[in-house]
């Protein structure tokens, strides 16, 4: 009797692994099971974004911000506040609450790659950045938010329809021209990140701080990502922050969370920022 329900509790979670294992290679190959038109998708996204400050209208948005797996947290508004005051407002892009990803039951099926991957969430992005009419656009993402980014940015160059959407809000390559630059912090540089593709010569420089000691052993992926993007002509700076743990700019955190706020790596980072965006001019 004990060895029955050995195997089938060793059965339950192979076909469990299984599953799993079939979704996460449908989000790599960009499979989904709608569209929605670019219309459709700001309707939804509309409701919750919001700029900082607030009164600034939506199409004079000099950046858009992105939050990690967890959804939009006290970071974002930090980040949102320390590019308005550089003179880009900012729009906080909330990709988790239109869909129902914005509890712990929910989000952290984004944090192990099972709904909304980067490639797909690159959509909102496109749909966002199509509502404003700066051509000095900045973008910046954290964690998920940074593999959005880097995905963005390859589709764009790519002309490849990020999954989700029945069509670009706008020419891709008109998108593309009016990002002046790109900060991406701790991102998500795994294997189901495809943004190393195309020829990123002529692509918008990159900020990509790497977290030295992350704890989702991202470190080693993310110079390797780099050097990828470095070696297809991309303009990429990559400051390593020994001591560093994922989310170290983030003072809000889940119940039982290993991660560690760090204000003085937040301080560096804004500081990192500060410099590149002058060193390119925005």
């Amino acid at each position: 009797m004990k060895r029955r329900w050995y195997w089938l509790v060793a059965g339950l979670f192979v076909l469990a692994m299984a599953v799993l294992g079939a979704n996460t290679v449908r989000h790599r190959l960009g499979l989904v099971v709608y569209q929605h038109t670019p219309a459709e998708q700001r309707a939804r996204l509309a409701e919750y974004w919001r700029m900082v400050p607030p009164e600034t209208p939506l199409s004079e948005a000099g950046a858009i911000v992105l939050s990690g797996c967890d959804g939009v947290r006290d970071n974002m508004d930090f980040w949102a506040g320390f590019l308005s005051d550089r003179e880009h407002d900012a729009l906080i892009l909330d990709s988790h609450s239109p869909r129902g990803l914005d509890d712990f039951e929910t989000w952290r099926l984004l944090c192990v790659g099972q709904v909304l991957p980067g490639a797909q969430r690159a959509g909102d992005l496109a749909v966002a950045l199509a509502e404003t009419s700066r051509d000095d656009m900045l973008l910046l993402g954290a964690s998920h938010g940074g593999w959005t980014v880097l995905e963005f940015l390859r589709q764009a160059l790519t002309e490849e329809l990020p999954p989700g959407l029945s069509e670009w809000p706008a020419a891709p390559q008109q998108l593309l021209a009016r990002v002046g630059a790109a900060v991406v912090l701790y991102p998500y540089c795994g294997a189901l990140n495809g943004a190393a593709e195309g020829d990123w010569s002529m692509m918008p420089p990159v900020l990509m701080v790497i977290a030295a000691e992350d704890e989702l052993g991202l470190t080693e992926d993310c110079v390797a990502m780099a050097e990828a993007l470095q070696d297809r002509g991309a303009t990429v700076e990559t400051p390593v922050y020994e001591g560093a743990g994922h989310g170290f700019d983030q003072k809000e955190r889940a119940a039982f969370s290993v991660l560690e706020y760090r204000p003085d790596l937040r301080a560096r980072a804004a500081a990192d920022v500060a410099g590149f965006l002058e060193r390119h001019g925005l």
